[in-house]
């Protein structure tokens, strides 16, 4: 370690995202959406001209923030808009999560959250997941002295997703610090608590648009609540950088946003590959947890995560293997295009034959 690094930065651990291959793989390791974006997209990228990129963007984002509001039925200040949802729980984790107090988390969930915790200097008090591998939500509610709870839903990496009727009971219990929920992968068949928002004065609601908008190349995220919240994200940001996204990805977001057609159509696709998947994993005697996400999370009884993975990967699949104690014998399979996933199988099939 080097001489000149900060105290602190010797104790950090980073969050390691899956890999990027070079060499031509079907890729289903990263969640990212398998279509591309919105036709929107292409086209103000190229009708946009070069010479805005002299000025500096909208430090408030408001064209992005006002479109995301009226996608939400939101008012504009409720929103909070930045480079991609990780740095925008970053800055949550800032702003809500430093009590001297435990955050209440998942032990199996998002594997940022330990990260962020980690350097700003938050206790976790992880909570394990029930047996049907779901967030315990009342193990959750039930925890006191704490900074604040955080849980994706659908979770990741599991892909269970708790109705919304769920939350809410979490919320009535949980009324005195920042109830997170990151929603990352709610558009694959979960209910978002943003409608919530308005009873809830607690409540944050984050997501990106690097899954369902096929955007994961942009960097670009978002937060609602109420303004209480909103302000005191804006108040970290900020303090760190006033100009936390650029005016092209904005504009190129916005686009997005306006393509319900589009969106609709690509995440209808997703989900109905998912539970085609599933059955056809099933088939091949796997384990597949119940999913709302992109992805679904498998085990097979007569083989382990690390030989699967390597089996796939010989036959030019990559998949995510965790090696963790509890999700080790587990892959993390993106869901892809038919074609792709009709590889996956024949590739398992050989393997498991």
């Amino acid at each position: 370690m080097s001489q000149y690094w900060s105290p602190a930065v010797r104790e950090l651990t980073p969050y390691v995202p899956g890999e990027q291959p070079r060499e031509q793989l079907v890729k289903l390791n990263t969640n990212e959406n398998p279509y591309p974006p919105a036709p929107g997209v292409g086209e103000a990228l190229r009708d946009y001209a070069t010479d805005h990129l002299r000025l500096y963007p909208d430090p408030t984002s408001a064209a992005l923030r006002e479109a995301l509001a009226e996608s939400f039925q939101v008012a504009s200040s409720q929103v909070f808009v930045g480079n991609g949802s990780d740095e925008v729980l970053a800055l949550a984790f800032q702003a809500f999560f430093r009590h001297n107090a435990p955050l209440d988390v998942p032990t199996i969930t998002y594997s940022f959250y330990p990260v962020y915790a980690n350097l700003y200097g938050v206790e976790l008090r992880k909570h394990p997941l029930n047996a049907l591998w779901e967030v315990d939500i009342d193990a959750l509610a039930a925890a006191t002295h704490r900074s604040g709870v955080i849980f994706a839903n659908p979770n990741a990496p599991t892909g269970h997703a708790h109705p919304l009727e769920a939350i809410e009971a979490l919320l009535k219990r949980v009324t005195d610090r920042v109830v997170l929920v990151d929603e990352a992968y709610v558009d694959f068949g979960a209910e978002s608590a943003v409608a919530l928002i308005d009873r809830y004065p607690n409540l944050l609601v984050t997501g990106t648009f690097s899954k369902s908008r096929s955007l994961a190349g942009l960097r670009l995220g978002y937060a609602v609540g109420s303004q209480e919240l909103i302000d005191g994200l804006l108040r970290v940001k900020d303090s760190f950088n006033s100009y936390p996204v650029d005016s092209l990805a904005s504009l190129l977001g916005i686009a997005a946003l306006k393509d319900v057609e589009h969106f609709e159509a690509c995440r209808e696709h997703v989900i109905t590959t998912r539970e085609r998947t599933r059955q056809r994993l099933e088939n091949l005697g796997f384990e597949v947890l119940p999913s709302k996400a992109n992805f679904v999370l498998a085990q097979h009884p007569d083989y382990s995560g690390a030989q699967l993975f390597t089996g796939l990967r010989e036959r030019g699949i990559l998949v995510r293997h965790f090696n963790t104690a509890e999700l080790n014998n587990f892959l993390r399979i993106t869901i892809g295009t038919d074609d792709e996933m009709d590889s996956l199988i024949e590739a398992l099939e050989t393997i498991c034959g």
